[in-house]
């Protein structure tokens, strides 16, 4: 079996405790300054390493030469429930804010994370500086989380004024967006063997997600205010399973950096580099039309008769799954520059056939979002990885997250809450304009990549001051 050999293990916590990340479309979960390994997609190492194995069992030989079962299960478990309260709360959303009547609020409300990611990575990063253990810190947010879900919920029953419930959206953010790279460093902390073991527990998280949302469409609760109880008793269990896990050590790497450090802005130098811009550019850009995804997918498919619209959003996640497996393959055979266009062009074709306006067109819409956001994002990273000096990768990482959860979120989600606002006059969407219009934003980011990346193979400098 061929085995992808790149040099993404460099700031593992067990060697230097560092590094970060961002996913799926789980939302922007944030990074915490680099401290804590941001996803808001699956790790790189993960991502290639899932391939990586001898035997496809989830409990091969090599996991159990490192880990018992039940403490593999262990994790698995954490990542599990902590996607799936994470997808109850984000996927129906926007749905239930529509049947509300809080359509005002909706883009402002998706764009909570978006603050979030200018502010978590400091309040968190404070939190390290202290010596408080991640563990303590999880427990703390996943209980804070499932208290203002309820109290959300309750505002949304009982018909709250609508500004006051965006409040309470932005405070719930700031515990729910940090979360899941958190967890991801506690994980990591616990396995020997990162590129062997860390894949099929990153797969559960996947499946949780699926669950969640499944879950969701199962209850009915796709459009009620109830399905927000629902997720506080999923926190409060993450909460519950926080117990189980290990007190770790803060790394004494993650203590005392500056602002700016921990938000990677010393990482802008990285960007004289020419095919590093454009990879910062591109990604920032590109998410801006993609952030129109959750909130108005679901309002789409209910204005085309499905009910059960949070199941059929899992389809994402399908071809996400499918993606991660290809991705493997694809970087032993192909430069990065095509697996980049490959990515927007399944986003070019993402929103065209949801602009087709019908049923099938809109579900092959909604399937073909995982695989963008994999070859894309996922691409992202490991290209910070593999052409990024090991000094200045876990800043790199921080500035990737700055830009793509924070400037590019807050903007993908305002702007598309005020395109969606042009494309309905008189209360009524004219759908193939609004998927038109990002579609052709998505194709003018493609093109801008194809003319500017050159996909050289020598590193950026990472010495400049």
């Amino acid at each position: 079996m061929k085995t992808l050999r790149l040099d993404w293990l460099d700031n593992h916590p067990q060697n230097q405790k560092t590094g970060s990340l961002q996913s799926s479309p789980w939302g922007q979960a944030q990074d915490v300054g680099g401290h804590w390994n941001k996803f808001q997609n699956p790790r790189p190492s993960a991502v290639v390493s899932f391939f990586d194995f001898s035997h496809g069992l989830l409990f091969s030989a090599p996991m159990l030469r490192t880990l018992r079962k039940a403490e593999y299960a262990e994790l698995m478990i954490l990542f599990f429930i902590q996607a799936a309260a994470m997808a109850i709360w984000f996927v129906p959303l926007g749905p239930i804010l529509d049947a509300h009547g809080l359509h005002t609020i909706k883009p402002f409300a998706f764009a909570a994370t978006a603050v979030a990611a200018f502010i978590s990575p400091l309040m968190f990063g404070a939190m390290a500086d202290r010596h408080v253990p991640p563990a303590t810190v999880l427990r703390w947010l996943a209980v804070a989380t499932g208290a203002m879900m309820a109290v959300i919920a309750t505002a949304l029953k009982d018909g709250w004024n609508p500004w006051l419930v965006l409040a309470l959206i932005q405070i719930f953010s700031l515990s729910y967006a940090p979360m899941f790279s958190i967890s991801t460093a506690l994980v990591l902390a616990r396995l020997a063997d990162a590129k062997k073991e860390f894949g099929p527990v990153r797969a559960l998280a996947t499946i949780g997600w699926m669950g969640g949302a499944l879950l969701i469409s199962a209850l009915s609760l796709d459009r009620s205010a109830y399905a927000g109880y629902l997720g506080a008793v999923f926190w409060l269990l993450v909460g519950a399973f926080t117990y189980f896990l290990p007190a770790l050590a803060i790394p004494p790497s993650a203590e005392h950096l500056s602002w700016h450090e921990r938000l990677g802005l010393d990482a802008l130098t990285l960007l004289k580099d020419r095919d590093t811009r454009v990879v910062f550019i591109t990604t920032t850009l590109f998410n801006i039309p993609l952030c129109a995804f959750y909130p108005y997918a679901p309002t789409h498919l209910h204005d085309l008769g499905f009910t059960h619209t949070s199941a059929w959003m899992s389809l994402a996640q399908v071809s996400e799954i499918i993606a991660m497996f290809s991705l493997a393959w694809l970087l032993l055979n192909w430069r990065l520059k095509w697996i980049f266009a490959c990515g927007l062009g399944f986003g070019v074709a993402r929103f065209a056939l949801s602009a087709m306006n019908t049923d099938t067109s809109l579900l092959l819409g909604v399937t073909l979002h995982g695989a963008s956001f994999v070859l894309v994002f996922i691409t992202a990273q490991i290209y910070l990885n593999q052409r990024i000096d090991s000094a200045w990768r876990t800043r790199a990482q921080a500035l990737m997250t700055l830009l793509n959860g924070g400037v590019g979120s807050l903007t993908g989600y305002l702007g598309s809450g005020w395109w969606f606002a042009a494309c309905t006059p008189a209360d009524r969407t004219h759908w193939p304009l609004f998927w038109w219009g990002l579609a052709a934003m998505v194709a003018a980011v493609l093109a801008y990549f194809l003319i500017a990346f050159q996909d050289k193979k020598e590193l950026p400098s990472s010495n400049a001051n």
